[in-house]
């Protein structure tokens, strides 16, 4: 009954989101019908709201958005991110590669805010090529797709954790997966875009080089301080911006337009209620019941724990799922990197059209395009990507790995 209700729940947020409904609404029309259909006490209802703001995990979501927003601003008063699409066209003079490595690069940011950042270039570059609705579709596919390998994600060392599966096994097993999602990515989207960026070429990629670092070295400062030094997104982020403030030397009176403006209240709103409805849903217990029933098909075992990983990230997110299926589906298969690098593909998958997703509901908001749109777009490219790792996982116990 509890599956059945929380396809109510969901029905309930496609039908508000399918009469262009803001998203805001569809996600309150979905926390709603979880409070009267799972009869949520008072007392749990506040309590799981307020985790948002107690559990760090989830408030530094809220906090890394603005701060990301507020560096936004200072790139733009400054022209950072033109300058660097101008270096990129010259560097490649491909407007392909401009896309897609610009995205690439910025998702090695571990933060739903980098989607801005992101948008930003893959707007500039795709104007009056592909409609809104491509546009951000190829920003957050290729900007996740570090996300399904590195161990700058939380995801990836989680698994790896409760799997006892070594990063080094997993990353090179990783290597096909990443090249797949690339190419489901760019084939349908960006090989039709013309190469020419319509800009002349570059007489100096060497200064071009240089230069690209100059206007992203507040970006390659968070790389650096997460990578090499193992800071959290937030104090990164918050170093990268004092400096910028030195080496920019932005007045007050800017500083305070950019405090304000960066306080974007309906991608916070609707960020905060995404979380609190991956809260609600895990307060529910539905996704231990989507386990039990998955458990007694008649298919294999990998293909159940695939299916669970597929649609329990859906629901809850890949990390959710990942805390709860990893030692279930080690205890009872033969673990090792196949395994790992299977699941972790199912759970990327799901994270592409789940509604919990923090980035789609950024995505969405940026390129003014509802929910439903990015997700039913996302979602036969994300199947695709299912049924090809299905044969890879077989492949790799083929192979003896």
């Amino acid at each position: 009954m509890s599956l059945i209700y929380l396809g109510i729940v969901f029905i309930v947020i496609i039908v508000l989101l399918a009469f262009r409904r803001p998203l805001y609404q569809a996600i309150s029309g979905g926390l709603l019908a979880i409070v009267l259909l799972y009869h949520m006490p008072l007392a749990a209802i506040f309590t799981q709201a307020v985790h948002v703001f107690t559990d760090w995990s989830l408030f530094s979501i809220l906090v890394s958005l603005y701060l990301i927003t507020f560096l936004q601003r200072m790139l733009e008063a400054r022209s950072q991110i033109k300058l660097a699409q101008e270096d990129l066209n010259g560097l490649f003079h491909n407007r392909r590669i401009n896309v897609s490595g610009a995205a690439l690069f910025i998702g090695l940011l571990p933060s739903a805010a980098a989607m801005i950042l992101c948008g930003d270039i893959v707007k500039d570059t795709t104007d009056g090529y592909l409609e809104p609705k491509e546009q951000a579709f190829v920003t957050s596919w290729f900007r996740h797709i570090p996300e399904s390998s590195l161990p700058t994600y939380s995801s990836v060392l989680l698994m790896a954790s409760l799997s006892s599966v070594r990063l080094g096994s997993f990353i090179p097993g990783m290597i096909v997966p990443v090249l797949t999602l690339f190419a489901l990515g760019y084939f349908p989207c960006l090989a039709h875009l013309p190469k020419d960026p319509g800009t002349s070429r570059s007489q100096n990629r060497l200064r071009d080089m240089r230069n690209l670092f100059l206007h992203l070295w507040t970006l390659l400062l968070i790389l650096v301080l997460i990578l090499a030094f193992g800071i959290s997104v937030v104090p990164a982020v918050a170093i990268s911006i004092v400096a910028g403030i030195a080496v920019y030397r932005f007045r007050v009176p800017e500083l305070l337009s950019m405090f304000r403006s960066a306080f974007e209240v309906k991608l916070l709103l609707n960020t905060f209620l995404v979380l609190v409805l991956k809260e609600f849903i895990e307060y529910s217990g539905v996704l231990e019941e989507l386990s039990d029933i998955l458990s007694v098909l008649p298919i294999p075992a990998y293909l159940i724990f695939g299916i669970l990983f597929l649609l329990g990230g859906i629901i809850s997110g890949a990390s959710g799922i990942i805390a709860l299926g990893t030692p279930i589906a080690f205890a009872a298969l033969e673990g090792g990197m196949p395994l790992m690098v299977f699941l972790m593909c199912m759970a990327h998958a799901a994270s592409q059209i789940s509604p919990t997703h923090v980035c789609l509901v950024v995505a969405s908001d940026y390129f003014h395009i509802t929910l439903g749109e990015l997700i039913r777009r996302t979602i036969p490219v994300a199947l695709a990507f299912c049924i090809l790792m299905v044969g890879y996982y077989n492949l790799l116990l083929m192979l003896g790995f």
